[in-house]
C-alpha cells in the first residue's frame, strides 16, 4: 500500500483539507470537527478516503456566526 504523501503549502491555499487539517483549522476535537463538516456539507469521499471542501467549511462558519 502506498503512503499519502504530505502537502507543502499552507492549510488556508488547499481547496481540500484532511480531517487532522480541518480539526487544526477549527481549533477542535475530531468528532466536532467532522460534525461541523457534515453540516457544512463539505464532505468529499474518494473510496475509503475522507476529505473536507475548505471553502464551504468557511461559508458555513461565517453563515452560522452571524
Amino acid at each position: 500500500m502506498n503512503a499519502t504523501t504530505k502537502s507543502t503549502s499552507e492549510v488556508s491555499e488547499r481547496i481540500l483539507l484532511n480531517t487532522a487539517e480541518l480539526q487544526n483549522l477549527l481549533g477542535c476535537g475530531r468528532a466536532s470537527a467532522v460534525d461541523i463538516g457534515n453540516s457544512a456539507h463539505a464532505r468529499v469521499q474518494r473510496g475509503k478516503r475522507v476529505l473536507w471542501n475548505h471553502k464551504r467549511i468557511v461559508k458555513y462558519i461565517d453563515m452560522v456566526s452571524e
